[in-house]
C-alpha cells in the first residue's frame, strides 16, 4: 500500500527537487564504511549535518565567542544578536505567536523533562489523568512515570490499531474531566506514523485538558505550525532537522509558560538575588534556561533551519514519500519480511522483521555492505512488544536519500537474509 507524507507538494515540484545538488551540501556522504560508499538511513535517530551547518562552530569559536546576554562588549553582542536570531527562526518555523515562547533545551527529551517538572509538577495531583500514547517514545513515557510514582495521578495509554494508526475512538473515551494533560508524539519514530494532532488538540480541549506535542520526527518532514495545531506545548530537537545534537526547543503558550515556575536556578534566570528577601525571576524564556547555555549548537541550529528553509520542507516531505513508497513497495516482494506500521499517514520511516533472522544480525551484516539502519526497540518497547516483537529493523529517510541509494538498500538487504537464514 503507498503510504503518503502530509504538506506535499504538486509533482510539478517533486520532479523539480536536485538530490544530486543538494547532496554536495553533506560532506560526510562521500565517505566510504567498510570499503562502500556510505548509504546513511538511519535519519530518525540523527540526521547528517550540511556544511553550511559545521561552519558555525568554526566561525563562532575563531571570531565570536563570548558569554551572551550580560556582556557589553562586541563579542558579546555578536554572539547574543546570533544566539537571539535563532529563537526567532524557530518562532517562524513553527509560527508560534512571540518569540518569548520559544525556550531552548538541550532537546526534545529535556523539553518533557522541564514540562513535566514544572507545569506537572505544580498541576498535577492525585485522581487526575494524564493519556499518553502506545506509540511513544520512552522520553514522553518515563518522565510521567516518574512523577506520577511520586504524585499519585494515573497514565492512561491510548491504544493503536494493527496498522499502527491510533485508535482515535478510544482516544475519544478515555478522555474525561479528569484528564488534565494529553502527551503525544506528533510523529512515531519507530513506525513513521503521522498523528491528527490538530484533532487531537480539539478533543482534548472540548474535555479541559492540554496536550503536549513532542514533535522531534515530525520538523524534519512537514510544516509545523502550533497555532493551527493549537499545541498548549511542542518540543523537537535539533539534531534530528540537520542541526547540532545538544539543543532543542520548547514551545509553550505564553500564558502557561508565565504561570509555570522555574525547574533550574541558577544564572541568567533571575531578576534579583537576595539573601535577605529571597529570589525573583526573569521573564520568558530566560526563566526556563538556566546558566551559559550551549551557544554555538543554539546558533547552528538557526543555520540548519535556514537550509531547510531554502530545500523547502514541502518539497523534502515529498520527496522522502517517494523514498518511502519506493523502499515499501521493494521490500513487501521479499519473503518472510513483514512491516510494521502501515498507516495510511506516515513520513519516512520503514520498520519490518524478517522471519529466522534476528534484526540485530541485520544490522551487523548490511553495515560490512556500507547501509547504516537502526536496529533495536528504537526506545519504544511498550509499543514493539505489543506487537509482539522484542527489535525491529528501522530504514529512515532523508532529504538527501536517493532512489539508487533505496535500491542498494534493497539488494544489500536481500543478500544479508540470505546468510543469516
Amino acid at each position: 500500500m503507498p503510504h503518503t507524507v502530509i504538506e506535499s507538494t504538486p509533482m510539478r515540484a517533486q520532479a523539480a527537487f536536485d538530490v544530486a545538488k543538494l547532496r554536495k551540501d553533506f560532506p560526510i556522504l562521500s565517505r566510504e564504511v567498510h570499503g562502500k560508499s556510505l548509504i546513511y538511513l538511519d535519519n530518525a535517530a540523527t540526521s547528517q549535518t550540511p556544511q553550511q551547518v559545521i561552519d558555525v562552530f568554526s566561525e563562532y569559536y575563531s571570531r565570536y565567542n563570548a558569554n551572551i546576554h550580560r556582556g557589553l562588549h562586541t563579542l558579546a553582542d555578536e554572539a547574543t544578536a546570533a544566539f537571539e536570531g535563532t529563537r526567532h527562526k524557530v518562532r517562524a518555523f513553527l509560527n508560534a505567536e512571540d518569540a518569548r515562547q520559544v525556550i531552548f533545551t538541550r532537546g526534545t527529551t529535556e523539553a518533557i523533562n522541564l514540562v513535566a517538572q514544572s507545569w506537572g509538577r505544580k498541576n498535577l495531583a492525585p485522581g487526575d489523568e494524564v493519556l499518553i500514547s502506545m506509540l511513544e517514545h520512552h522520553s514522553n513515557i518515563v518522565p510521567w512515570q516518574l512523577l506520577a510514582a511520586e504524585i499519585g495521578f494515573t497514565i492512561k495509554v491510548i491504544p493503536v490499531e494493527e496498522s499502527g494508526a491510533l485508535d482515535m475512538a478510544a482516544y475519544s473515551t478515555l478522555l474525561s474531566e479528569r484528564t488534565k494533560l494529553v502527551a503525544v508524539n506528533h510523529v512515531s519514530n519507530a513506525f513513521g506514523t503521522i498523528n491528527p494532532v490538530q484533532e487531537m488538540a480539539a478533543l482534548a480541549h472540548q474535555h479541559g485538558a492540554l496536550i503536549l506535542v513532542d514533535g522531534a520526527q515530525a520538523a524534519p518532514h512537514q510544516v509545523i505550525d502550533v497555532q493551527a495545531i493549537d499545541a498548549d506545548f511542542y518540543a523537537f530537537s535539533g539534531h534530528k532537522v540537520y542541526g547540532p545534537t545538544g539543543v532543542g526547543v520548547l514551545y509553550g503558550k505564553q500564558a502557561l509558560l508565565e504561570a509555570m515556575p522555574p525547574w533550574q536556578g541558577g544564572g541568567e534566570m533571575i531578576k534579583t538575588v537576595s539573601f535577605d528577601v529571597g529570589t525573583s525571576f526573569a521573564a520568558i524564556p530566560h526563566k526556563f534556561e538556566a546558566g551559559t547555555p550551549a551557544i554555538a549548537e543554539v546558533i547552528a541550529l538557526g543555520r540548519a533551519l535556514e537550509w531547510v528553509e531554502s530545500v523547502g520542507i514541502n518539497a523534502i516531505g515529498a520527496w522522502e514519500g517517494q523514498l518511502l513508497d519506493h523502499a515499501t513497495q521493494a521490500v513487501g516482494r521479499i519473503d518472510g519480511l513483514r512491516i510494521l506500521g502501515t498507516a495510511p499517514q506516515k513520513a519516512g520511516v520503514l520498520s519490518f522483521v524478517v522471519e529466522g533472522a534476528h534484526s540485530q544480525d541485520i544490522g551487523l551484516l548490511i553495515d560490512q555492505l556500507g547501509v547504516a539502519i537502526r536496529t533495536g526497540h528504537h526506545c519504544a518497547q511498550p509499543l514493539l512488544a505489543h506487537f509482539g516483537v522484542d527489535a525491529t529493523c528501522r530504514a529512515s529517510f532523508a532529504a538527501y536519500n536517493t532512489l539508487e541509494e533505496v535500491d542498494r538498500f534493497i539488494e544489500a538487504l536481500q543478500r544479508v537474509i540470505g546468510m543469516v537464514r
